[in-house]
């Protein structure tokens, strides 16, 4: 080889040698994300949001170190939406989720994990999905419709038997490996193996799904491990007014609150490994819920679908040291901002297709954002729509059937919403301002408020669908939609 080719190879190996170790440097400075989601756990059972009876620790310390959200909004308060939200962005019009058990659409493959994986991260989902749309038995294949969590995957789907003899997950060939122990705790064994395996390696995104404190199948429908329930005496626990103060109710309080310990429990064992791993002062923890639980408030029996906060408002505490100092944040997020707001934690700009708000530069100037109203939608059993605002919440449907839930409620001067003041002709006009804010949020999302009934015979490809009691869960169901529905309603 002559000398001008020699040097004009070596050359280009320095540069590209450069580069890479450029380019590692640069993966080492991205911040890692630990997203952690609890299933119906209320704002208010966590001691940082002022509960001083139930024991949530590690919570609370991480509330200290980062940024608790005084409001944060389950803007479509039931599992599936929620989740779809969380993971694209887009409102249920758009991801095809307006109630449980809908395989999610994601035509632009721009969700959370992809966004996440064209950034450089490696990424990993365990814990509860309920995305895929259909009969719940049944794992999630490889493939397209694990919506980009390509790496490291494991679920059980969707079910509610948490037992340390029922609990599982499913492999990638289908087949079912059991925890031999209580579900969160088998659950979070996998998070802890992926932490040890991968954190310190290149930049990872963890989503940890917990189905606890959720109802299940247990004497109380809220039972936990003892030691967790050791902690309680049902006698002395307070009782939210407007609930029953029977020997029932104080069981399924105590049993919800060991549950909420369990899954502090084994957030403080993430926390653990993150540390011990050297990468807690680079990685973002964000804790939130999907939605809340009524807890059998007001006679209802259905623990979540209402416009009241103890339904749809959920704790959001996020920690990241160095970029976030701590304070408590007033302005009020929704679902649809977190996916924005917590790739802008991580210097990632959402796609255009995100419906929410970006609020990480207000977070790390310790600033509170006015927020006019957060919008609220559900569709199925109730067909609601409304908005929460700092002081009040609001909803209307558009016929009876189903929860009532024409609501007005002061929350400044009946925090436990006990005073429906929806026919109150003193409150009339403020009635008339919050149904204005709500019309403007349906138009901004093109939502005609169609009613269920309708849409549903529009948007399934089985039409059996359309005919389940609920949602299409059971044996024969498929869960899976023509297209948008923002598409399919207005044909």
């Amino acid at each position: 080889m002559k000398r001008r080719e020699f040097m004009k190879t070596a050359g280009a190996a320095v540069t590209v040698a450069a580069t890479a170790s450029r380019l590692e440097a640069k993966d080492k400075d991205k911040p890692n994300l630990v997203f952690v989601f609890t299933d119906q756990q209320s704002w208010d059972f966590c001691g940082c949001y002022g509960n001083k009876e139930v024991k949530t620790p590690v919570l609370d310390k991480m509330a200290e170190e980062g940024v608790r959200f005084e409001h944060c909004v389950s803007q479509c308060p039931v599992c599936t939406p929620h989740r779809a939200m969380l993971l694209t962005g887009q409102h249920p019009l758009n991801n095809g989720c307006l109630i449980n058990d809908i395989q999610m659409l994601n035509p632009e493959k721009q969700s959370f994990a992809d966004v996440l994986n064209a950034n450089g991260y490696y990424t990993g989902y365990v814990g509860k999905w309920h995305l895929h749309g259909g009969m719940r038995a049944r794992g999630v294949p490889k493939g397209p419709k694990r919506y980009g969590f390509d790496n490291e995957f494991f679920t059980n789907n969707c079910t509610v038997r948490f037992s340390a003899k029922d609990a599982f997950y499913w492999t990638d060939d289908n087949k079912k490996v059991m925890f031999n122990k209580f579900e969160s705790d088998g659950q979070t064994d996998q998070a802890v193996e992926f932490l040890d395996k991968h954190a310190g390696e290149k930049p990872f995104a963890l989503f940890v799904s917990w189905h606890p404190p959720h109802n299940w199948v247990s004497p109380t429908g809220y039972d936990a491990p003892k030691k967790y329930m050791d902690m309680y005496d049902p006698a002395k626990i307070t009782i939210r007014p407007g609930n029953k103060d029977d020997e029932k109710t104080r069981q399924q309080y105590r049993g919800y609150m060991a549950l909420c310990s369990n899954v502090d429990f084994n957030l403080g064992r993430l926390v653990d490994k993150l540390e011990e791993k050297g990468v807690a002062d680079n990685t973002l923890i964000v804790f939130t819920s999907d939605h809340g639980d009524v807890l059998g408030a007001f006679g209802w029996k259905r623990h979540k679908n209402r416009p009241n906060q103890v339904s749809s408002r959920v704790p959001l505490v996020m920690k990241l040291p160095k970029t976030i100092k701590p304070h408590v944040n007033k302005t009020m997020v929704g679902t649809l901002d977190l996916m924005p707001t917590t790739l802008g934690l991580m210097g990632i700009k959402a796609p255009d297709v995100c419906q929410g708000t970006d609020y990480s530069r207000a977070i790390r100037k310790k600033k509170d954002v006015k927020v006019d109203y957060v919008p609220m939608f559900f569709w199925g059993y109730g067909d609601w729509r409304g908005v929460y605002t700092d002081r009040y919440t609001y909803a209307f449907q558009p016929k009876p059937g189903g929860l009532d839930c024409n609501v007005l409620f002061d929350r400044q001067n009946d925090p436990y919403e006990l005073k429906n003041l929806f026919n109150s002709p003193e409150h009339e006009p403020l009635k008339k301002k919050l149904h204005a804010m709500t019309l403007e949020s349906m138009e901004k999302f093109g939502d005609k408020h169609v009613p269920w009934d309708v849409v549903k015979r529009k948007i399934y490809v089985h039409p059996r669908d359309a005919d389940a009691k609920w949602e299409p869960y059971g044996r024969n169901g498929k869960g899976l939609l023509k297209g948008r529905p923002i598409d399919l309603i207005e044909g």
